[in-house]
């Protein structure tokens, strides 16, 4: 693997890692402070969100592995994220939900409203955000940028 690749791979694992912290924190305190559930069916189960999320992060882990081999792009690159993130959001909390439930229609119905409201609007708003401090830093390690140093790490000629 070359070294293009490998950095990809590692700034998206970092990237998507940050994405489900930050995800998870940011539904806490909304669902704290405005005592609203983030899942609001009772029928749906313990699983379907933390599913959701973990293919939402695991639809941007892979999509900024691709896009950061090349970070020229960071309109387009956050752009698919946000985008790649919700539709894997979605697609796992109506599965989830047609497993829980077996209803089809249902599923498709709690989905969508999940995706269209202030907790899945979150999931590709973040994804946003955390692709575009990825194509920076990439971009930066393209460029010859090194990370920084303690004092004690650098060589005594500085």
């Amino acid at each position: 693997m070359d070294a293009s690749r490998r950095s990809a791979w590692v700034v998206a694992g970092f990237a998507a890692a940050l994405d489900l912290a930050l995800v998870v924190c940011a539904w806490g305190f909304i669902s704290l402070l405005t005592d609203a559930e983030v899942i609001s069916s009772a029928a749906a189960g313990r699983l379907v969100g933390p599913a959701a999320v973990a293919a939402s992060g695991a639809a941007l882990l892979l999509h900024l592995a691709r896009a950061l081999r090349d970070p020229s792009r960071i309109a387009a690159t956050t752009l698919l994220a946000a985008l790649w993130t919700w539709l894997a959001f979605v697609v796992v909390a109506a599965i989830g939900y047609a497993v829980a439930t077996g209803g089809i229609i249902a599923s498709l119905v709690f989905a969508l409203g999940l995706g269209i409201g202030w907790f899945g609007l979150l999931v590709p708003a973040l994804a946003a955000l955390v692709a575009s401090l990825a194509v920076i830093t990439a971009r930066g390690m393209a460029g010859g940028v090194e990370r920084p140093r303690w004092p004690w790490e650098r060589d005594d000629e500085e």
